[in-house]
């Protein structure tokens, strides 16, 4: 992943925040309705967990040093664990206004001009989750999907409160404003818990997606025909980077020059095929019986 062209896409996050802030919370100013504060109240979090990404994806691009061997792709976990945080809090607070005006009810004011003000900052979040997301999925970044997914569900929050607002305009039905803010809510709480569930998938060492282990599987098939086995098939997922390591099993006349060469051939493939790859091999004869004795998983699922 480049560090910088990363830090870029998150930048442009914290640039469409400051401006959908401004006009989220002129709609609100003008309107005095809750849903559109609740709204509102999402691009703040959207703003703070830019400003954390970026310095995420800073401390991710470091190179590794003695104390981090592996590097610091981890750090991105942070900002997607403090982004779902932010999320659960700021629906917590969008409920407790709803349920206040949803007990006094307050008349909703130039609701035309409210409306297009959010119509338009949804117009900007959308184009740029959808520039995030690609980002994310084209660098392996998960701050960067998960701005993008946290960006979606603020236009279908938008949306749903233009909507709502248009049937309090048609009907003349106060209550119908905090009880679309606390929809809001709701929606704004799932979508945090899914950002949380992601991180803690990603701290727990998740083994690699199994279209990335299929490749692995495909590349070493030819080798298995050739009389060469694999086992200890390990991986894991660290940000942007993945680990893979397992042991590759060779006649025991070999010579270390051979089995040297073999080991760099297949490390290569597989670093082509997947690239941000860390590969570790052992290399062990195949007919002494310690060789077997430490076989973990004995090789990737068949995903054919």
């Amino acid at each position: 992943m480049s560090p910088k062209s990363a830090r870029s896409y998150a930048i442009l996050s914290i640039a469409a925040a400051i401006a959908t802030i401004a006009l989220k919370f002129g709609a609100y100013l003008l309107t005095n309705s809750v849903s559109l504060f609740s709204d509102a109240a999402e691009s703040v979090v959207n703003l703070v967990a830019a400003v954390f990404a970026v310095w995420a994806l800073t401390l991710a691009a470091q190179p590794p040093d003695e104390e981090h061997t592996f590097g610091h792709s981890k750090a991105e976990y942070f900002s997607s664990g403090l982004e779902g945080a932010l999320i659960i809090i700021a629906a917590l607070s969008i409920g407790v206004a709803a349920l206040d005006r949803l007990i006094h009810p307050q008349p909703i004011q130039k609701v035309d001009l409210g409306l297009i003000l959010s119509l338009i900052a949804a117009a900007i979040n959308g184009g740029v989750a959808f520039i995030l997301l690609r980002a994310g999925k084209r660098l392996r970044s998960i701050t960067l999907q998960a701005d993008a997914h946290h960006l979606f569900t603020d236009v279908w929050t938008s949306v749903g409160v233009v909507v709502g607002l248009l049937l309090v305009q048609l009907t003349g039905k106060l209550f119908l404003d905090p009880i679309i803010a606390i929809i809001v809510a709701a929606n704004i709480v799932w979508a945090g818990f899914r950002l949380l569930k992601e991180t803690g998938y990603g701290l727990l060492d998740t083994a690699l997606p199994l279209s990335d282990q299929k490749i692995i599987t495909d590349l070493l098939a030819p080798y298995d025909r050739q009389g060469i086995l694999f086992h200890a098939m390990r991986s894991r997922v660290a940000g942007s980077r993945r680990f893979v390591s397992f042991h590759i099993l060779v006649p025991g006349n070999w010579t270390v020059q051979r089995g040297h060469d073999l080991s760099e051939e297949i490390e290569l493939a597989i670093s082509k095929a997947l690239p941000s790859t860390h590969i570790i091999t052992h290399l062990e004869p195949l007919e002494d019986p310690v060789s077997w004795e430490d076989q973990g998983l004995d090789r990737f699922p068949d995903h054919s």
